[in-house]
């Protein structure tokens, strides 16, 4: 039962994932073709409406010190059940939602990934989230290890996912 829950997980999680990447796209290439700011009486850029516009909306989360880890824990349960993939975009955070996604942002080099909460951590004081190795990866901060990084709640517009819990 719990591995076909898991698999519910997973398939809903690459859905998400892939209608975030299809958004991302969309906007990238409309926003490109604008090379004029739309005159309104707001003053709102053409590129700032129509993200307003976007069925993808960011919740500010602050600046958040973070951490990666990877090997020792590779192949091992998580905390909502999954076996942790060192190589997979995840992340652990003490109080968020299983499920939930974060656009992360290393603000040294503006590099971003999109990782899903999928374990509890980190555990070391002054620290709130511990990406996984493939996130510290793209975020270029494996020398670093702990760096300070933008983070957004990524959510899609009118659409509900459902929240699986496992006991």
């Amino acid at each position: 039962m719990n591995e076909v829950i898991l698999k519910l997980i997973t398939r809903i999680s690459i859905v998400g994932i892939l209608a975030l990447l299809v958004g991302f796209t969309i906007v990238k290439t409309e926003v490109s073709r604008v090379t004029e700011p739309v005159m309104n009486t707001n003053s709102v850029t053409a590129e700032e409406s129509l993200v307003e516009t976007s069925a993808i909306s960011y919740i500010d989360k602050g600046l958040m010190t973070a951490s990666w880890y990877g090997p020792k824990f590779h192949g091992r349960k998580t905390a909502n059940g999954e076996i942790y993939d060192q190589m997979a975009f995840t992340a652990a955070h003490k109080q968020l939602r299983f499920g939930t996604l974060l656009k992360i942002t290393n603000p040294r080099n503006d590099k971003e990934v999109i990782v899903r909460i999928n374990d509890r951590g980190p555990y070391i004081g002054g620290r709130q989230l511990d990406l996984s190795k493939a996130a510290a990866l793209q975020l270029g901060m494996m020398k670093r290890g702990v760096m300070k990084v933008r983070v957004e709640q990524v959510s899609l517009k009118g659409v509900n996912f459902p929240v699986i819990t496992l006991n």
